[in-house]
Protein backbone atom coordinates (compact mmCIF):
# COMPACT_ATOMS: atom_id res chain seq x y z
CA UNK A 1 0.00 0.00 0.00
CA UNK A 2 2.78 2.42 0.92
CA UNK A 3 4.57 1.65 -2.35
CA UNK A 4 1.40 2.40 -4.33
CA UNK A 5 0.92 5.67 -2.48
CA UNK A 6 4.55 6.52 -3.21
CA UNK A 7 4.00 6.00 -6.94
CA UNK A 8 0.86 8.15 -6.88
CA UNK A 9 2.69 10.92 -4.98
CA UNK A 10 5.60 10.88 -7.45
CA UNK A 11 3.23 10.94 -10.43
CA UNK A 12 1.31 13.86 -8.89
CA UNK A 13 4.53 15.75 -8.18
CA UNK A 14 5.80 15.09 -11.69
CA UNK A 15 2.51 16.30 -13.17
CA UNK A 16 2.71 19.51 -11.11
CA UNK A 17 6.29 20.02 -12.22
CA UNK A 18 5.22 19.50 -15.82
CA UNK A 19 2.53 22.15 -15.51
CA UNK A 20 4.91 24.61 -13.89
CA UNK A 21 7.70 24.08 -16.39
CA UNK A 22 6.34 24.03 -19.91
CA UNK A 23 8.92 23.68 -22.67
CA UNK A 24 7.88 24.53 -26.27
CA UNK A 25 9.10 21.15 -27.52
CA UNK A 26 11.36 18.24 -26.68
CA UNK A 27 13.97 19.46 -29.13
CA UNK A 28 17.39 20.06 -27.60
CA UNK A 29 17.48 23.68 -28.78
CA UNK A 30 14.18 24.43 -27.01
CA UNK A 31 15.24 22.62 -23.85
CA UNK A 32 18.52 24.56 -23.74
CA UNK A 33 16.71 27.86 -24.33
CA UNK A 34 14.24 27.05 -21.54
CA UNK A 35 17.07 26.00 -19.21
CA UNK A 36 18.77 29.36 -19.74
CA UNK A 37 15.57 31.37 -19.35
CA UNK A 38 14.73 29.71 -16.01
CA UNK A 39 18.10 30.64 -14.48
CA UNK A 40 18.53 34.18 -15.81
CA UNK A 41 18.87 36.58 -12.89
CA UNK A 42 19.91 33.85 -10.48
CA UNK A 43 23.39 33.19 -11.87
CA UNK A 44 25.95 34.84 -14.10
CA UNK A 45 25.76 33.97 -17.81
CA UNK A 46 28.97 31.93 -17.75
CA UNK A 47 27.66 29.90 -14.78
CA UNK A 48 24.39 29.19 -16.57
CA UNK A 49 26.28 28.03 -19.65
CA UNK A 50 28.41 25.73 -17.49
CA UNK A 51 25.33 24.28 -15.76
CA UNK A 52 23.63 23.63 -19.09
CA UNK A 53 26.68 21.84 -20.48
CA UNK A 54 27.19 19.73 -17.34
CA UNK A 55 23.55 18.71 -16.91
CA UNK A 56 22.88 18.07 -20.57
CA UNK A 57 26.01 15.97 -20.99
CA UNK A 58 25.20 13.98 -17.84
CA UNK A 59 21.64 13.20 -18.95
CA UNK A 60 21.96 13.06 -22.75
CA UNK A 61 25.57 11.98 -23.22
CA UNK A 62 26.18 14.90 -25.57
CA UNK A 63 28.90 17.49 -24.99
CA UNK A 64 28.55 21.19 -25.83
CA UNK A 65 29.58 20.78 -29.48
CA UNK A 66 27.34 17.75 -29.98
CA UNK A 67 24.38 19.61 -28.47
CA UNK A 68 24.76 22.31 -31.11
CA UNK A 69 25.12 19.83 -33.96
CA UNK A 70 22.11 17.82 -32.75
CA UNK A 71 19.95 20.76 -31.65
CA UNK A 72 16.84 19.37 -33.42
CA UNK A 73 17.13 15.99 -31.72
CA UNK A 74 14.15 15.05 -29.54
CA UNK A 75 14.68 14.09 -25.90
CA UNK A 76 12.48 11.45 -24.31
CA UNK A 77 10.22 12.27 -21.37
CA UNK A 78 12.44 10.51 -18.83
CA UNK A 79 15.46 12.64 -19.73
CA UNK A 80 13.31 15.75 -19.87
CA UNK A 81 12.02 15.13 -16.35
CA UNK A 82 15.58 14.72 -15.00
CA UNK A 83 16.54 18.03 -16.58
CA UNK A 84 13.51 19.74 -15.06
CA UNK A 85 14.38 18.39 -11.61
CA UNK A 86 17.93 19.68 -12.06
CA UNK A 87 16.65 23.13 -13.03
CA UNK A 88 14.40 23.22 -9.97
CA UNK A 89 17.36 22.28 -7.73
CA UNK A 90 19.53 24.96 -9.32
CA UNK A 91 16.81 27.52 -8.66
CA UNK A 92 17.15 26.82 -4.92
CA UNK A 93 20.94 27.02 -5.30
CA UNK A 94 21.74 23.36 -4.77
CA UNK A 95 25.26 22.81 -6.14
CA UNK A 96 25.26 21.16 -9.55
CA UNK A 97 27.89 18.68 -8.31
CA UNK A 98 25.43 17.36 -5.72
CA UNK A 99 22.60 17.31 -8.27
CA UNK A 100 24.66 15.12 -10.60
CA UNK A 101 26.33 13.22 -7.76
CA UNK A 102 29.78 13.66 -9.23
CA UNK A 103 32.53 16.11 -10.09
CA UNK A 104 35.99 16.22 -11.65
CA UNK A 105 39.21 16.86 -9.75
CA UNK A 106 42.71 16.70 -11.20
CA UNK A 107 41.26 15.05 -14.35
CA UNK A 108 39.65 12.27 -12.30
CA UNK A 109 35.95 11.65 -11.70
CA UNK A 110 34.70 11.62 -8.11
CA UNK A 111 31.37 10.56 -6.68
CA UNK A 112 29.88 13.15 -4.32
CA UNK A 113 27.16 13.52 -1.72
CA UNK A 114 26.33 16.31 0.71
CA UNK A 115 28.36 14.38 3.34
CA UNK A 116 31.57 15.69 1.77
CA UNK A 117 32.84 19.02 0.51
CA UNK A 118 32.92 19.74 -3.19
CA UNK A 119 36.62 19.70 -4.21
CA UNK A 120 37.98 23.12 -5.17
CA UNK A 121 40.48 24.16 -7.87
CA UNK A 122 42.77 25.60 -5.18
CA UNK A 123 43.14 22.13 -3.70
CA UNK A 124 44.24 20.87 -7.11
CA UNK A 125 47.12 23.32 -6.82
CA UNK A 126 48.10 21.82 -3.47
CA UNK A 127 48.03 18.34 -5.02
CA UNK A 128 50.13 19.53 -7.96
CA UNK A 129 52.73 20.97 -5.57
CA UNK A 130 53.19 17.59 -3.92
CA UNK A 131 53.25 15.74 -7.24
CA UNK A 132 55.88 18.11 -8.62
CA UNK A 133 58.02 17.62 -5.50
CA UNK A 134 57.84 13.81 -5.51
CA UNK A 135 57.24 12.68 -9.10
CA UNK A 136 60.94 11.97 -9.62
CA UNK A 137 61.44 10.35 -6.23
CA UNK A 138 62.89 6.86 -6.98
CA UNK A 139 62.13 5.42 -3.54
CA UNK A 140 59.05 4.05 -1.85
CA UNK A 141 57.62 6.57 0.59
CA UNK A 142 54.50 6.89 2.69
CA UNK A 143 52.01 9.74 2.82
CA UNK A 144 49.10 10.60 5.09
CA UNK A 145 46.11 12.82 4.29
CA UNK A 146 44.35 14.17 7.40
CA UNK A 147 40.64 14.84 6.83
CA UNK A 148 40.29 13.22 3.42
CA UNK A 149 36.59 13.91 2.75
CA UNK A 150 35.73 12.63 -0.74
CA UNK A 151 39.25 11.25 -1.08
CA UNK A 152 40.18 13.69 -3.84
CA UNK A 153 43.64 14.45 -2.41
CA UNK A 154 44.94 10.95 -1.59
CA UNK A 155 43.38 9.34 -4.67
CA UNK A 156 44.81 11.96 -7.03
CA UNK A 157 48.21 11.64 -5.39
CA UNK A 158 48.17 7.85 -5.60
CA UNK A 159 47.18 8.03 -9.27
CA UNK A 160 50.31 10.07 -10.05
CA UNK A 161 52.81 8.99 -7.39
CA UNK A 162 53.07 5.24 -7.91
CA UNK A 163 55.75 4.74 -5.27
CA UNK A 164 53.67 6.29 -2.51
CA UNK A 165 51.93 4.16 0.09
CA UNK A 166 49.01 6.33 1.09
CA UNK A 167 46.92 6.44 4.25
CA UNK A 168 43.91 8.76 4.57
CA UNK A 169 41.91 9.52 7.68
CA UNK A 170 38.62 11.22 8.43
CA UNK A 171 36.33 11.59 11.44
CA UNK A 172 33.20 10.97 9.33
CA UNK A 173 32.13 7.41 8.51
CA UNK A 174 29.93 8.67 5.68
CA UNK A 175 32.82 10.60 4.17
CA UNK A 176 35.00 7.49 4.28
CA UNK A 177 32.30 5.49 2.48
CA UNK A 178 32.37 8.07 -0.34
CA UNK A 179 36.18 8.07 -0.35
CA UNK A 180 36.32 4.27 -0.62
CA UNK A 181 33.84 4.38 -3.50
CA UNK A 182 36.05 6.92 -5.27
CA UNK A 183 39.14 4.82 -4.65
CA UNK A 184 37.46 1.88 -6.38
CA UNK A 185 36.14 4.13 -9.16
CA UNK A 186 39.63 5.38 -9.93
CA UNK A 187 41.30 1.99 -9.41
CA UNK A 188 43.82 3.01 -6.76
CA UNK A 189 44.66 1.56 -3.37
CA UNK A 190 44.45 3.87 -0.37
CA UNK A 191 44.31 2.77 3.26
CA UNK A 192 41.35 4.65 4.75
CA UNK A 193 41.03 5.00 8.52
CA UNK A 194 38.28 6.35 10.76
CA UNK A 195 40.18 8.69 13.04
CA UNK A 196 39.76 12.02 14.83
CA UNK A 197 42.93 14.11 14.72
CA UNK A 198 42.08 15.43 18.20
CA UNK A 199 42.17 11.92 19.70
CA UNK A 200 45.83 12.10 20.64
CA UNK A 201 45.80 8.70 22.33
CA UNK A 202 45.36 7.10 18.89
CA UNK A 203 48.34 8.86 17.35
CA UNK A 204 50.57 6.01 18.47
CA UNK A 205 48.71 3.70 16.07
CA UNK A 206 50.14 5.54 13.06
CA UNK A 207 53.56 4.78 11.55
CA UNK A 208 56.06 7.51 10.75
CA UNK A 209 55.37 9.36 7.51
CA UNK A 210 57.49 10.96 4.81
CA UNK A 211 54.70 13.35 3.82
CA UNK A 212 51.62 14.64 5.62
CA UNK A 213 48.99 16.72 3.82
CA UNK A 214 45.76 18.28 5.00
CA UNK A 215 43.01 20.62 3.87
CA UNK A 216 41.29 21.13 7.23
CA UNK A 217 38.37 23.43 8.10
CA UNK A 218 39.62 27.02 8.04
CA UNK A 219 36.71 29.36 7.27
CA UNK A 220 35.87 31.69 10.17
CA UNK A 221 32.33 31.55 11.53
CA UNK A 222 32.26 35.32 10.94
CA UNK A 223 32.86 34.74 7.22
CA UNK A 224 29.54 32.94 6.77
CA UNK A 225 27.74 36.16 5.82
CA UNK A 226 30.08 36.54 2.83
CA UNK A 227 29.38 33.06 1.48
CA UNK A 228 26.87 31.99 -1.14
CA UNK A 229 23.72 30.03 -0.32
CA UNK A 230 24.92 27.02 -2.34
CA UNK A 231 27.76 26.59 0.17
CA UNK A 232 25.98 27.52 3.40
CA UNK A 233 22.84 25.49 2.82
CA UNK A 234 24.26 22.34 1.27
CA UNK A 235 27.91 21.65 2.15
CA UNK A 236 28.86 20.06 5.52
CA UNK A 237 29.66 22.80 8.02
CA UNK A 238 31.95 20.62 10.14
CA UNK A 239 34.30 20.39 7.17
CA UNK A 240 34.25 24.13 6.55
CA UNK A 241 34.09 26.30 9.64
CA UNK A 242 36.18 27.06 12.72
CA UNK A 243 35.46 29.43 15.58
CA UNK A 244 36.73 32.99 15.42
CA UNK A 245 38.30 32.46 18.85
CA UNK A 246 40.50 29.52 17.81
CA UNK A 247 40.91 29.55 14.01
CA UNK A 248 44.11 27.47 14.07
CA UNK A 249 42.68 24.66 16.20
CA UNK A 250 43.09 22.06 13.43
CA UNK A 251 46.51 23.35 12.36
CA UNK A 252 47.84 23.13 15.91
CA UNK A 253 46.71 19.51 16.20
CA UNK A 254 48.07 18.64 12.75
CA UNK A 255 51.41 20.31 13.52
CA UNK A 256 51.71 18.48 16.85
CA UNK A 257 50.90 15.19 15.13
CA UNK A 258 53.39 15.90 12.33
CA UNK A 259 56.14 16.85 14.77
CA UNK A 260 55.85 13.34 16.21
CA UNK A 261 55.06 11.30 13.12
CA UNK A 262 57.08 12.93 10.32
CA UNK A 263 60.39 11.27 9.52
CA UNK A 264 63.49 13.42 9.54
CA UNK A 265 63.33 15.85 6.62
CA UNK A 266 59.68 14.88 6.11
CA UNK A 267 57.31 17.50 4.71
CA UNK A 268 53.97 18.89 5.79
CA UNK A 269 51.64 20.49 3.23
CA UNK A 270 48.46 22.32 4.27
CA UNK A 271 45.82 24.42 2.60
CA UNK A 272 45.16 27.59 4.60
CA UNK A 273 42.91 30.58 5.13
CA UNK A 274 44.44 33.48 3.22
CA UNK A 275 43.91 35.73 6.25
CA UNK A 276 45.89 33.41 8.55
CA UNK A 277 48.93 32.67 6.39
CA UNK A 278 51.56 34.38 8.52
CA UNK A 279 49.98 33.26 11.79
CA UNK A 280 50.02 29.67 10.54
CA UNK A 281 53.63 29.97 9.41
CA UNK A 282 54.65 31.47 12.78
CA UNK A 283 52.94 28.66 14.65
CA UNK A 284 54.77 26.04 12.58
CA UNK A 285 58.13 27.74 13.16
CA UNK A 286 57.45 27.86 16.91
CA UNK A 287 56.77 24.11 16.89
CA UNK A 288 60.13 23.35 15.29
CA UNK A 289 59.32 23.28 11.59
CA UNK A 290 61.64 24.94 9.09
CA UNK A 291 61.77 25.97 5.43
CA UNK A 292 58.18 27.22 5.71
CA UNK A 293 57.02 28.37 2.30
CA UNK A 294 53.74 30.17 1.67
CA UNK A 295 52.41 29.74 -1.85
CA UNK A 296 49.67 31.73 -3.56
CA UNK A 297 46.80 30.16 -5.49
CA UNK A 298 45.72 31.06 -9.02
CA UNK A 299 43.81 34.06 -7.65
CA UNK A 300 46.88 35.47 -5.94
CA UNK A 301 45.73 34.52 -2.43
CA UNK A 302 48.01 32.98 0.19
CA UNK A 303 46.50 29.49 0.05
CA UNK A 304 49.01 26.81 1.05
CA UNK A 305 52.11 26.18 3.14
CA UNK A 306 54.87 23.62 2.87
CA UNK A 307 57.15 23.04 5.87
CA UNK A 308 59.81 20.47 6.72
CA UNK A 309 60.68 18.84 10.03
CA UNK A 310 64.32 18.06 10.68
CA UNK A 311 64.42 16.98 14.32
Amino acid sequence: MFFAHGIIFFQTFAEKLEKQMRIPSNKIKDVVAFFKQELIGLYEDNEIKSFINLVMEAYTGLNAVQLTVNNDKLLNESVLLKIKFAINDLKIFRPVQYILGKTWFYDLEFTLSSDVLIPRPETEELVKWIIDDYKNNPYLFNLLDIGCGSGCIPISLKKHLFKAEIVAMDVSEKALEIAKTNSNLNKVEVNFRLQDIFDREKWKDFPEMDVIVSNPPYVFESEKKQMHANVLEYEPHQALFVSNEDPLVFYNAIADFASIKLKKNGCLYVEINENMAFQTKSMLLEKGFSNCEIRKDMQGKDRMIKASFNV
